[in-house]
């Protein structure tokens, strides 16, 4: 039993795997949706639906419970680039619970982000720093006061 369980987890993740689209197949197909379902003991449930604007860029992101059940929403907008500038995240019952805002330098290198709960208040900022390849080599946590509460450093070898 534990055996087919397994096999049928591996399934699931796999198809989801395998029904992602590039931008670009998204673009050229000029695909709206994509939406994976599952089908078990004759039932057919929503697992993950996608929606796509025209330039193949995905605009919200919807998980479901396995009972298809509505889980999260997502929420993008993106800048002429094609860059993510603003993130919404929803529950269940699509009442808001954080909002999340990038900004870019001009190299099209995430610098920092900044996080909101649903009332508007900043919760935490993210700031980011490259090196001369464009390579992150530092990410600084801060909490909505200012307060350093972390710092992740990336270092690199290379051949």
């Amino acid at each position: 039993m534990k055996t087919i369980c397994k096999v049928l987890i591996l399934l699931l993740v796999s198809a989801n795997i395998s029904f992602a689209q590039s931008k670009k197949e998204v673009k050229k197909n000029n695909i709206k949706t994509v939406t994976v379902t599952d089908t078990e003991n004759g039932k057919t449930l929503k697992n993950k639906r996608t929606e796509f604007d025209k330039n193949g860029e995905t605009i919200c992101d919807e998980d479901y419970t396995k009972d298809g059940i509505l889980k999260t929403r997502c929420k993008y907008k993106y800048n002429k680039e094609g860059d993510v500038i603003e993130e919404e995240q929803y529950d269940e019952k699509t009442k808001q619970t954080e909002k999340h805002t990038y900004k870019y330098n001009s190299l099209g290198e995430k610098i920092e982000e900044h996080v909101w709960d649903a009332s508007g208040k900043k919760l935490r900022m993210h700031y980011y720093t490259y090196n001369t390849r464009g390579l992150k080599i530092e990410k600084k946590t801060m909490d909505g006061d200012g307060k350093v509460l972390g710092v992740r450093m990336y270092s690199y070898t290379f051949n």
